[in-house]
């Protein structure tokens, strides 16, 4: 490779990571003025209306939330930031999945009444533990290293937790609903994965970059602070209902 060709090779990563850098930090502006697992009202109306099963449109709910849910990107990019193989990306994802599907499903279909505002702090406070987790924190402050596979799979429960509370807000009919849900729950997957794949692309580039590491840092402690954002967002709006 020729002088000229590494110098713009160097450009290009520079350039994809200040990307995003500054994709991360429209996340944090935008997070002040938008609830977690929000559902826009004309979303909100079109589910209070329709009965039946109706598996298309559900879908794409489905796939809608989860492309447009910052705290979900934000969760699945600080699980994937240092995962290097296709294997070990399937594997957590899975088991994010599994916690998040789980928790919506029955959530919606029991009719679990939990606060949003707490179970979206918690989700604000796992893009903290991850963040953390990449900083190596807690190797350094406990000597010891948390289980990555568990706590992705436990706070995947939280997210998926997460939604049924915003769900239960609107009144589903009760025809249908078991299959509608999972065609969402469906739609919520195929999001993630496209979500997924334009991460881990971004990601590649990103890691050609002998900066990668030193700016990984930066990353991670603006994910880290977008986390503290969103869980003082939801316990802000917490005190101020009751």
């Amino acid at each position: 490779m020729t002088l000229s060709s590494r110098v713009l090779c160097a450009m290009a990563t520079r350039r994809t990571a200040t990307l995003i850098l500054l994709l991360l930090a429209a996340f944090m502006l935008s997070a002040a003025q938008a609830l977690a697992h929000n559902v826009t009202e004309g979303d909100a109306g079109y589910i209070q209306e329709i009965w039946g099963v109706n598996l298309i449109p559900f879908m794409y709910l489905g796939a809608k939330h989860m492309v447009t849910g910052y705290d979900h990107i934000l969760f699945l990019l600080g699980v994937v930031f240092f995962l290097y193989r296709m294997k070990d990306v399937a594997i957590y994802v899975s088991l994010f999945a599994i916690g998040h599907s789980t928790t919506m499903l029955a959530g919606v279909w029991f009719g679990w009444g939990v606060n949003a505002y707490i179970v979206d702090a918690i989700i604000g406070l796992s893009v903290v533990y991850k963040a953390l987790d990449n900083l190596g924190a807690y190797r350094r402050w406990f000597g010891v290293q948390p289980n990555t596979k568990a706590a992705t799979l436990i706070f995947g429960f939280f997210h998926g937790t997460g939604l049924a509370t915003k769900i239960l807000d609107y009144d589903i009919a009760s025809e249908g609903l078991l299959p509608n849900l999972l065609a969402f729950n469906v739609g919520v997957e195929i999001g993630q994965i496209l979500a997924l794949a334009v991460i881990l692309i971004v990601m590649g580039y990103w890691r050609k970059s002998s900066a990668f590491y030193r700016q990984a840092y930066t990353a991670n402690v603006v994910m880290m602070s977008m986390g503290f954002i969103l869980m003082g967002y939801q316990i802000t709006g917490y005190f101020v209902a009751t």
